[in-house]
């Protein structure tokens, strides 16, 4: 028996209606995502704490922060959001009125992955939702006690006849993914991606995937080492490396490598004390298989800071990995843990090489004092998203998507990006019943006259939008 059947009928069904695509009925579901956010914060810190360790600090900024101000965002932006979109016209349409109506696809699939369950889970519903679909949310079953609050309490806030909560783990996923939906978010790897972009061809189904990959981090030579090392040590060890946006690997000088070693440690010594262990600010690996696959990595070149692990809590502490090879397996796969790779290059030419050789990454950073430095790996390079003398702090701005290319992922989201990611762009053009008498240039049969006034009057563009 289909476990989804129902489900996805009962959704289709309810879609159907038209009842998701009032402005009034679309703001009532993000005014109750918007409750649920504030009712349960502190059930959601703790199923985050059983999860991942999450300090509250890393849980609010990271997870329900952000959910919160994209709710809010598109609850004062609805409106505007939604508007027809006019378009310029020519000649030949100069009394028509021609516009973009953003539509909702119809019912959407969104799946999620562990390391941010909340906020890669409820930012994409954000954006479905405000466009007014029906949506399906699949969150990890690897994050179980967030699954649990988000499938036990999530509903409880939203309109049931248009929303559903899914669970399982990849079998139950692979069942889900033979259904027809009309549009597909998945967060995960680009192994994952791959199976679900080929589910979705079944149906030609449109897909955003939000995938990751190896992002790198230059240093220049001209930089101040403590600086660069404590961005770097923030937003390498947030959440215990397990970020899709985090530096997945240093690229400097042998000499910029010996003034950040210490400085490395110094930052890592100031956030997390010389027990890291033991800070409440450093967060743990999601399950066993994670922890054990991240400790066969520790086996890479050699271990300058760091090293230590505890299997019986899944931690491994901040850690930097020199002489390390570009065959070695922590070079060949994402990290996603408290590791950090250097490699050595000898300019700025060979860093960008030896990044353009490789995937498109979903993020890549800079750091130099010199702005031309910066400017020439933002613009001889490609990845989802740059960070010049800064970390993942743009992920703070709904102003800017995110979103990957190539090998790590298609579509973006974010803010009024989540909105459109969403929304059908319906072209639309209402011409007059009357005036037939304009309309004859165009039927045949064709004249020498008639083809260079229709050539003119597509060709002529007014600058009116109608």
């Amino acid at each position: 028996m289909d476990p989804f059947e129902d489900t996805l009928r009962r959704l289709r069904e309810a879609f159907a209606t038209g009842c998701t695509r009032p402005a009034e009925f679309r703001a009532a579901q993000l005014r109750g995502l918007s409750r649920f956010l504030q009712d349960n914060k502190q059930l959601l810190q703790d199923a985050l704490a059983q999860d991942l360790s999450k300090s509250a600090f890393e849980a609010d900024m990271s997870e329900l922060v952000i959910c919160q101000n994209e709710v809010d965002l598109a609850l004062r932006n609805l409106q505007a959001w939604m508007k027809d979109e006019p378009a310029a016209t020519n000649m030949i349409t100069k009394l028509d009125s021609a516009f973009i109506r953003k539509e909702p696809f119809g019912l959407v699939l969104i799946i999620a992955p562990w390391n941010y369950p909340v906020n890669l889970t409820l930012v994409p519903l954000v954006g479905a939702l405000a466009a007014g679909n029906c949506v399906v949310l699949k969150p990890s079953e690897i994050s179980k006690g967030t699954e649990k609050v988000l499938a036990e309490v999530l509903p409880q806030y939203l309109d049931q006849s248009c929303f559903a909560v899914v669970l399982g783990g990849p079998q139950e996923t692979g069942q889900l993914l033979e259904h027809k939906f009309d549009y597909i978010l998945f967060t995960g790897s680009p192994r994952v991606g791959r199976i679900v972009m080929t589910a979705a061809t079944k149906y030609l189904t449109p897909v955003t995937l939000e995938l990751g990959g190896k992002n790198p981090c230059y240093v220049d030579d001209n930089c101040d080492p403590q600086t660069v090392a404590n961005r770097v040590a923030w937003f390498r060890y947030f959440n215990a490396g397990q970020t899709c946006v985090a530096p997945d690997y240093i690229l400097c000088s042998p000499e910029t490598q010996e003034r950040l070693l210490p400085a490395l440690q110094s930052a890592i010594t100031r956030f997390y004390g010389d027990d890291p262990q033991s800070s409440p600010n450093l967060g743990r690996i999601i399950n066993q298989k994670h922890f054990q696959r991240l400790q066969a990595l520790l086996g890479c070149g050699r271990v300058a800071i760091g090293g230590q692990s505890d299997e019986s809590e899944r931690y491994i502490a901040p850690t930097v990995l020199v002489d390390v090879q570009e065959t070695e397996p922590v070079m060949q796969e994402e990290i996603f843990g408290p590791i950090l790779p250097i490699m050595n290059v000898r300019s700025l030419d060979e860093a960008i090489d030896f990044i353009t050789r490789r995937e498109k990454p979903l993020a890549l950073y800079a750091f130099s004092n010199s702005r031309q430095v910066v400017d020439q790996m933002l613009n001889r390079t490609s990845s989802g998203n740059f960070g010049g003398n800064e970390g993942f702090i743009y992920m703070l701005l709904p102003s800017l998507p995110l979103g990957g290319v190539g090998n790590s992922g298609m579509g973006r989201y974010h803010g009024k990006f989540s909105f459109d990611t969403f929304s059908h762009h319906r072209a639309c053009l209402l011409s007059h019943p009357g005036l037939e008498k304009l309309n004859d240039l165009r039927y045949p049969p064709y004249t020498d006259r008639s083809q260079q006034l229709l050539r003119w009057a597509v060709g002529s563009w007014t600058c009116t939008l109608l």
